[in-house]
């Protein structure tokens, strides 16, 4: 018997019993639809997270007030101040350095509309170590730092939301808690990461912000873009070397500074989202197991039902060989529909969670074609005890069977 004609008898079998098929199948469809979510799910909150740490800029170092390791000895005092960021702008190895002061939840008022957003103090190299262009105007330039200048460049949310659009932004005059400001220019859109807004913010010179709006020469944090990636782990010691010669530290004393190294925090949470992928991916697998063994009883039940009909196609001349073909086909023809319902299953509750979480999450086609791969498997693994069990039944046994 050829392959066609067993194909042909196995679907007209299941039809037999449609709602018994169907049930069956369902093992295998509830199984690869969660391998499908859960790994995609995954692998799009991995990559917002990315997404996230690549945006704030490559080769980058990230130096904050305030030990390591919990509450020590004058980290309540700890800080870093403009003298910090003009001594590490001297260190060899440093292409760029951008501090920051930020003012969260201010009030931002144009005519009528207001807007509540987070408002950056920094330097012009912040726009370089983050690769963001301005859709509209230009960014702020050193003699706005050293003047002190009144001037804002606006997220797209921002602009947005103060003018309808951001076409009109340019040259406006808006209130930062009380005080003017004129916009200069409108970044270009970055988006969502993770439900985080990149594009809700401002930002304006560094000098303005701890002068005008915080009355502070220190700095939250000081980012450091290396020449190159090599330079990262020797500009690292350089800075450490610096700060603690700055802030005058003792042997002994623990840092009163942190230095993240993106490059180290990206690689750790690469590590970490594809462990979780492997676990969740298995969680998920464990269900296709389970189909796998209600596919197997469903077999064996199936076999006991035909025991009668497999004793007259012996008779008649099948082999051993057709039956076991035939039975097995039937296996793998309720795992491949189930696996493929399964597949367009999975791929839609994906859809409906990027859409609704702002996540990243697509199919990638190494994960359908594992998951069919992975149900094809379990077709031929517990369908081929039921169809080896249909096919060493003894031909005068099975004909006597009622």
């Amino acid at each position: 018997m050829d392959l066609l004609s067993s194909l042909k008898m196995a679907w007209q079998s299941l039809l037999v019993n449609k709602m018994r098929s169907f049930l069956t199948m369902l093992g295998v469809i509830i199984g690869v639809g969660a391998v499908i979510i859960m790994v995609a799910l995954s692998q799009g909150t991995a990559s917002g997270i990315t997404d996230r740490i690549s945006s704030m800029g490559s080769n980058l170092l990230t130096i904050t007030a305030g030990g390591s390791s919990g509450p020590i000895r004058g980290v309540s005092t700890a800080r870093l101040t403009n003298a910090d960021v003009e001594a590490i702008r001297s260190l060899p190895l440093v292409k760029y350095v951008a501090p920051e002061s930020s003012i969260n939840s201010a009030t931002i008022a144009a005519g009528s509309a207001t807007w509540t957003t987070t408002v950056d103090g920094t330097s012009p190299e912040l726009q370089s170590i983050k690769d963001w262009p301005t859709e509209l105007g230009d960014f702020f330039t050193a003699s706005d730092i050293n003047g002190m200048t009144r001037v804002a460049v606006l997220g797209s949310t921002v602009a947005t939301n103060l003018f309808k659009t951001t076409n009109n932004a340019v040259g406006q005059t808006i209130k930062i808690n009380g005080l003017s400001f004129t916009v200069i220019g409108v970044l270009t859109t970055k988006g969502s990461t993770m439900g985080s807004d990149q594009d809700d913010i401002i930002y304006i010179p560094l000098s303005t912000a701890q002068q005008r709006l915080l009355g502070s020469t220190t700095v939250r944090s000081i980012n450091v873009q290396a020449a190159s990636e090599e330079a990262l782990t020797p500009l690292k010691d350089y800075i450490s070397t610096l700060l603690r010669q700055r802030h005058r530290l003792a042997a002994t004393a623990d840092d009163d500074f942190r230095i993240r190294d993106m490059a180290e925090v990206l690689s750790t949470v690469q590590d970490t989202t594809k462990m979780l992928t492997f676990l969740l991916g298995g969680i998920a697998a464990v269900s296709l197991l389970v189909g796998g063994i209600g596919i197997m009883n469903i077999m064996l039940v199936s076999v006991t039902e035909r025991t009668r009909e497999i004793g007259i196609r012996m008779a008649i001349g099948a082999t051993t060989r057709a039956i076991l073909t035939q039975f097995l086909i039937e296996s793998l023809v309720l795992c491949f529909i189930g696996g493929l319902i399964g597949v367009l299953l999975g791929w839609g509750v994906a859809e409906i969670l990027s859409a609704v979480a702002s996540l990243k999450i697509k199919v990638a086609p190494w994960l359908v074609a594992l998951s069919m791969g992975f149900a094809i498997m379990i077709g031929v693994f517990f369908g081929y005890y039921p169809a080896r069990k249909a096919a060493n039944l003894n031909p005068i046994d099975a004909l006597r069977f009622e």
